[in-house]
């Protein structure tokens, strides 16, 4: 029997599972919207590509299974190419459905077409950043191409695979045979671990170890292995530093969690870091800033520290650091291993009450060099005080997105996440505009839980169509926008380095500018609020959460740098021979 192929891809979509789709209507793929009408799979409609890639990417974090971006010709592909990049760099399974030129117009340069190179390559402008991307050049070859792509998407190293469609080929008919064929095929591989031999020698390493820590990158909550390292954390008692992906592997009042490392990492967290003799290194990447632009005398030390790293990723192990024992593994199956060995080698666990201790005043001494800030009146508000009053509000579960800048380096540093795999953060790209969106999809992957995004002013208006998504779709997202009327932490740089701020803060007249956010949100249908002072903040978060619909609450902000005695190299590039950071712009 035969049936159109957009009919067979929505019916082969729901047999995976798939609830959501994410995307932006063209002439190239309303033959899969039309299907989608019929089906069970919610379509998300958005007004910018950029925002469908974010909020999938923000879905799939929050659902924990791959999600899935329908997109358009040229333009369509190209507007959500940075979060479908965003999510590569910090790899998150998605599979980017595009339509395409038809390909009976191969080489004739048809509407919307990028052929300046070659003709028929749409496909080849995502293959810098995804793992693999198809061009259909046959009906036939659809069904299996689909199967490579979802199963690419989620194994080994999670990220974005593109399979680009010719428009003709949705609405030819092909045998159902070929796509019944993919059903039969497992939709879950069993994923890789290490024996039992390694997992012992790894913990008798550890046990024998002066001064081990552990370290927790963002591949930890990629691979659902919260649980499973917070109970090695305690059964060995370890402590647990992470990198700013890494925030939440293992919840902030553990009190066995150092807290983030590298530029914006305390002197304490660095130094212990730096005086280990072991550190079992887990799904990270060692990441500029975390590593202190990998220079020795500030963050990690290897040699004469010696590193042991488990990752999923083969290419990972050895390349910032020297590697004594490596082991390439999928985390959860690794931590259950190395779980059973511990328990064998010291049954009854070992506790380090000294060290908890010893960190649990530090962490004091952190927060109480930030009272005066986190309880400041001053309107605008400190950054310090709006952290304070969101984590007050809301539950240990709700979930956090954040954007850049303040809010994501300001929330690493000192914001607690008591729920690990509860914070989004754009990593490896650092995108700005990736918050907003994010947590469209965060709220629709869990419609019962609390999803805040705080978001810069800067990061906010880069989508603020988001919007219509929000009220079209009632998708009840709080977002708290830390307005400082600029690109803040560009502008505390340029300032500290260059003695300018230009192009840095948004000024009209001399003055400092910014659009009213809340009277925008109110214009898309969408609740919005203007906070006038300091005391009405709080209140009126806790009124967003209880409302339970989407509302924008725009607090204006001092631009004070987020505090940091921490080391990147960017600042001996802008200022060779000094001791700079940032500075205030206030």
């Amino acid at each position: 029997m035969k049936e159109l192929i957009s009919r067979q891809l929505v019916k082969y979509l729901e047999n995976r599972g798939i609830e959501h789709i994410f995307g932006l209507c063209g002439h190239t793929n309303i033959a899969v919207l039309t299907e989608l009408e019929k089906s069970s799979i919610r379509f998300i409609n958005v007004r910018h590509e950029q925002v469908a890639a974010h909020a999938a990417d923000g879905y799939a974090r929050a659902k924990k299974k791959t999600s899935v971006v329908l997109s358009h010709v040229g333009p369509g592909l190209t507007n959500a190419a940075t979060g479908v990049a965003n999510a590569a760099l910090d790899c998150i399974p998605m599979v980017v459905i595009a339509g395409d030129i038809p390909s009976h117009y191969y080489g004739k340069h048809p509407h919307q077409e990028v052929n300046l190179h070659a003709d028929a390559t749409q496909y080849e402008i995502y293959r810098p950043f995804v793992k693999r991307a198809w061009r259909v050049d046959s009906p036939h070859l659809l069904p299996e191409i689909l199967e490579k792509a979802f199963q690419l998407a989620e194994t080994g190293t999670p990220g974005p695979v593109l399979v680009s469609v010719p428009m003709d080929i949705f609405s030819k008919e092909i045998d159902t045979a070929l796509f019944e064929k993919q059903y039969r095929h497992t939709k879950s591989l069993q994923k890789p671990s290490i024996d039992e031999e390694t997992a012992e020698k790894i913990v008798q390493t550890l046990l024998d170890a002066r001064n081990p820590v552990i370290y927790a990158g963002g591949g930890i909550l990629l691979a659902d292995a919260a649980e499973e390292l917070a109970e090695l954390v305690n059964h060995l008692g370890i402590p647990v530093a992470h990198s700013l992906m890494g925030k939440g592997a293992v919840a902030d009042d553990n009190p066995l969690v150092l807290g983030m490392t590298g530029f914006w990492g305390t002197k304490f967290i660095n130094d212990t870091c730096k005086e280990a003799d072991y550190m079992l290194a887990l799904g990270t990447r060692f990441a500029e800033a975390d590593s202190s632009s990998w220079e020795e005398e500030y963050t990690f030390s290897f040699p004469p520290a010696k590193l042991i790293q488990i990752d999923i990723e083969p290419s990972e192990i050895g390349r910032n650091y020297p590697v004594e024992i490596g082991a390439v593994a999928d985390l959860k199956q690794a931590l259950i291993v190395l779980n059973r060995a511990a328990k064998r080698l010291i049954p009854e666990g070992r506790q380090n009450e000294a060290l908890k201790a010893e960190i649990a005043a530090e962490k004091r001494a952190f927060k109480e060099s930030n009272q005066q800030f986190a309880a400041d009146s001053s309107f605008p508000m400190q950054p310090q005080r709006i952290l304070a009053d969101v984590r007050d509000v809301l539950p240990r579960d709700a979930f956090i997105t954040t954007d850049v800048g303040w809010n994501k380096n300001g929330v690493g540093q000192q914001f607690d996440i008591l729920t690990p795999g509860t914070i989004f953060t754009p990593g490896g790209f650092a995108t700005m505009g990736f918050g907003a969106p994010a947590a469209l999809g965060v709220k629709v992957a869990h419609p019962d839980r609390v999803v805040v995004s705080l978001v810069g002013d800067g990061g906010f208006g880069q989508n603020p169509a988001l919007l219509a998504t929000a009220a079209e779709e009632n998708i009840p997202v709080i977002w708290v926008i830390m307005n400082n009327f600029a690109f803040g932490t560009i502008a505390g740089l340029q300032k500290a380095h260059y003695g300018t701020t230009l192009g840095t803060l948004f000024e009209k007249d001399g003055e400092p500018y910014s659009p009213d956010f809340a009277a925008i949100a109110r214009a898309y249908g969408v609740e919005g609020v203007k906070i006038q002072k300091a005391e009405e903040f709080k209140p009126a978060l806790e009124a967003a959460v209880q409302a339970n619909k989407p509302v924008v609450i725009d607090v204006a902000m001092l631009n004070n740098p987020v505090p940091t005695a921490g080391h990147w190299n960017i600042m001996d590039i802008y200022s060779p021979g000094k001791t700079v950071h940032h500075v205030s712009t206030n």
